[in-house]
């Protein structure tokens, strides 16, 4: 797995935090291999996924010209792969859009690290790449934000 990091800002990160978006990454892909991916066959070891890190102007005009709401919002996912479809090796699984304001205004308004939150915003863009979707019904929901809790416990990142 390759993670490819776009900062689009001026926010440096601490290496701590690339050490367990890269681990969150790792357990996320492998968890989903042993699981039954929503995705359909294996998840190769070879996929490529992009994070643009931005600011809440930009993350704003993609959720208004992609998803048709005008406002900031804290993470956006661009999948590559249809729900089912067979993902290839040496391919891209998509890309995850963060906006770091946002995120450190979550952190503070649920009150733990920002490392948390963002850790926490890539496992919510990630399994939106894998095909969960918490906006389809109740129980897709309760399955997606169940999946990310246990994903993020199990890596040692807590609230």
């Amino acid at each position: 797995m390759k993670l490819i990091l776009n900062n689009e800002t001026k926010w440096r990160l601490p290496v701590a935090w690339m050490s367990a978006l890269a681990a969150a990454a790792r357990h996320t892909l492998a968890a989903e291999r042993l699981d039954g991916a929503k995705q359909s066959g294996l998840l190769p070891n070879t996929l490529e996924i992009s994070v643009t890190l931005v600011d809440n102007a930009a993350i704003h005009e993609l959720n208004r010209e992609f998803r048709g709401v005008d406002r900031p919002t804290d993470v956006l996912s661009f999948p590559q792969y249809q729900p089912g479809e067979a993902v290839m090796p040496y391919s891209s699984l998509g890309d995850i859009v963060i906006s770091l304001p946002r995120m450190a205004e979550q952190a503070e308004e649920f009150g733990h690290s920002q490392q948390r939150e963002f850790c926490f915003l890539f496992v919510h863009g990630l399994l939106h790449l894998l095909g969960y979707d918490h906006e389809v019904s109740a129980e897709e929901e309760k399955l997606h934000f169940g999946r990310q809790e246990r994903i993020l416990a199990e890596i040692g990142v807590n609230r």
